[in-house]
């Protein structure tokens, strides 16, 4: 079969539209993916656990009359199992563990009529925001190999950006969609707090910071894909508040007139780098000229008491994670199970009481209710998305001493040297001068995008963030669908692209 060879050229909404006037079938379009997969996949290490067979099963099959019938589309190897499937996570703990279910979301997938085709690299447990797990291995950015492609969403972030599909699952609990999008080049939508459902194996993660969405080439795709999974599940913690219409909709409308506060004083203590800043200040100008009042404007937060209670509370879930993974695996983990940096975030995580841990979530919360206080005089925020351009592979690990001295902590269970003033605070410094503004968004539950509208010169994206008040996910498709036309970037190829 010669294939359906125009497949690059469309969105999933466009994919599907073909699929429904018969102009080419699903069996075709999941031939397609499962043949540019296999071509651009050796170089990039995005797709990490195919499901080919399941795919073509379903593809020729009745399939669900959706909003995406007959569309390819993969799922990050997190949060979200995929019944029969290998479900992994990122770590050598769960190498072997095969999901028995599928997850609320991807069972709304299903419905929309997506083929789920393959599944995504992802870093252990989704705690860096790079995607170079020890199991299996880094993934390519394919603007320019040896640089990273973000994370925890990187496997998904760099198969849209070489064309393997037009949009892939993602998931974001502190910048993870919206990382990989900008170190890629593509859109992602962190949604409004429970937006979207987590279940049937939690209500929330990491204390309702993370929530799962999509990375998508287009700003139509996620808007439709959000339509397609809002609803809200059997079991909410939380409620955001109903749209008034469709977010695919608010894509064809005008956004008005907003006041845009431009922040680039970092969250989290960060040097940024001068190309995210000059990205900042064009984005900045672009808003300007499309009408939109601009001006610079900073949230009251103290970086150093954010970076402290967010670093906290991760490490308590990372240490609760690994205690439920002895039910999943049925032993208790050791050291040697995990990397090294998963183990000590949960000794870290360890070493708090209940009363110090429920200090840091006040802090938080007060935070959230400043923020809350920002969005009354301001439309969007507009920041960096991230402090750096993407790195090269293992900038964020640390190095020599400080390398050694990690594994031994680990390898020792030298819990009290953790308690060693500002040594946590210290370890994960590489990490907040890379995403200094994202976390905000995760916290507060606010909806954020990362819009793909600038480029270095050493050819490599560089995202810039837009962040609106709680439940306004519609104004942000709004502002977006308007980015997108003035400046389009969905026929921006990188040199590793199956098309």
């Amino acid at each position: 079969m010669a294939g359906f060879t125009e497949y690059a050229r469309y969105d999933a909404l466009g994919l599907a539209d073909l699929v429904r006037r018969r102009e080419v079938s699903a069996a075709e379009l999941c031939e397609a993916c499962i043949e540019r997969i296999e071509r651009v996949n050796p170089q990039l290490n995005a797709v990490i656990t195919p499901m080919y067979e399941q795919a073509r099963a379903a593809a020729r099959a009745t399939i669900p009359e959706g909003s995406f019938s007959g569309v390819p589309f993969l799922v990050k190897d997190l949060v979200a199992p995929v019944r029969g499937v290998r479900f992994a996570r990122g770590s050598r703990l769960f190498r072997e563990q095969v999901a028995d279910h599928d997850s609320w979301l991807i069972e709304r997938y299903r419905a929309a009529g997506l083929l789920l085709v393959a599944k995504t690299n992802t870093p252990e447990f989704g705690i860096k925001p790079v995607t170079e797990p020890e199991l299996f291995g880094p993934t390519e950015n394919p603007w320019k190999p040896g640089h990273s492609c973000g994370g925890s969403s990187g496997g998904s972030g760099g198969a849209v950006a070489s064309g393997m599909v037009p949009m892939a699952h993602g998931g974001d609990g502190g910048g993870s969609i919206r990382i990989p999008a900008s170190c890629c080049g593509v859109f992602g939508l962190k949604p409004t707090r429970a937006r979207t459902p987590l279940g049937p194996d939690t209500s929330e993660d990491w204390f309702g910071f993370a929530i799962e969405h999509a990375l998508t080439r287009s700003v139509r795709d996620s808007a439709a894909l959000l339509d397609a999974t809002s609803a809200l599940g059997p079991a909410p913690l939380y409620a955001a508040p109903t749209p008034e219409r469709p977010f695919l909709e608010e894509c064809a409308r005008e956004p008005g007139r907003l006041r845009i506060a431009l922040c680039k004083k970092p969250h989290l203590p960060s040097d940024p780098h001068p190309d995210v800043l000059r990205a900042v200040d064009d984005a900045a100008a672009l808003c300007a000229s499309l009408g939109h009042e601009v001006v610079e404007a900073t949230p009251a937060i103290d970086p150093e008491a954010f970076a402290t209670a967010f670093l906290k509370l991760i490490c308590v879930a990372t240490a609760a994670d690994l205690d439920d993974a002895a039910n999943i695996v049925g032993r208790k983990p050791t050291h040697r199970d995990v990397e090294t940096t998963t183990w000590t975030g949960g000794m870290v995580g360890r070493t708090l009481s209940a009363v110090e841990i429920e200090h840091e979530r006040r802090s938080l919360h007060a935070m959230t209710r400043t923020v809350a206080a920002f969005f009354r005089d301001w439309d969007v925020l507009l920041t960096p998305t991230l402090g750096l351009p993407p790195p090269l592979h293992g900038a964020l690990n640390p190095k020599g001493i400080e390398a050694q001295a990690e594994d031994l902590v680990a390898a020792l269970n030298l819990t009290p040297v953790l308690r060693l003033p500002g040594l946590v605070a210290r370890m994960a410094g590489r990490v907040y001068n890379f995403i200094p503004w994202t976390p905000l968004a995760n916290v507060a539950g606010l909806p954020s995008m990362s819009v793909p509208l600038c480029w270095n010169a050493e050819g490599l994206p560089i995202g810039v963030m837009f962040t609106a008040r709680y439940g306004d996910d519609a104004g942000l498709f709004r502002l977006a669908a308007q980015l997108e036309k003035a400046r389009p970037w969905a026929d921006r190829r990188p040199p590793i692209h199956a098309g």
